[in-house]
């Protein structure tokens, strides 16, 4: 089942089961997923999706984080509960280690020996690990590697 079709089975039965949170969660990602198609003028695959599921995530906990500087609990809760919705759509996050092995590896593949070469590794590992691994972590750990 692709990943679409889960989001849409996902969304009929918070509809069914009345779980308005959940339902509206869904119904955002999906309208976002649509967006990105029109805006593109393409078909999203599964990769595409977890892009998009990626993005929907970092705004959620930037959104958590201004609730709670204003103190706006209530709005911060409502968000960590579409934030808890929208991570069960992410593959399996890789453990610290298999991020600095891929680090490793995509640094040997690419010769890179200097901080000048960032954006080589970088545009290696972006593949590899997009939706699996938090890239401003991985991007530290490159600059640590190579500095």
């Amino acid at each position: 089942m692709s990943l679409r079709a889960r989001i849409t089975e996902d969304m009929k039965a918070a509809m069914r089961a009345r779980e308005t949170v959940r339902l509206g969660a869904l119904r955002l990602l999906l309208a976002a997923i649509k967006q990105r198609e029109i805006d593109e003028r393409i078909e999203l695959d599964d990769a595409g999706i977890v892009a998009v599921v990626d993005k929907q995530i970092k705004q959620r906990r930037d959104s958590i984080e201004q609730y709670q500087a204003a103190n706006r609990l209530d709005l911060a809760d409502s968000e960590r509960i579409e934030l808890d919705v929208l991570t069960a759509y992410m593959p399996q996050q890789l453990s610290a280690e298999e991020i600095v092995e891929q680090v490793r590896a995509a640094i040997a593949e690419t010769g890179a020996t200097s901080a000048k070469d960032m954006g080589k590794v970088m545009s290696c590992l972006k593949p590899k690990l997009a939706g699996r691994a938090d890239m401003t972590a991985v991007s530290a750990q490159v600059k640590a590697a190579l500095a």
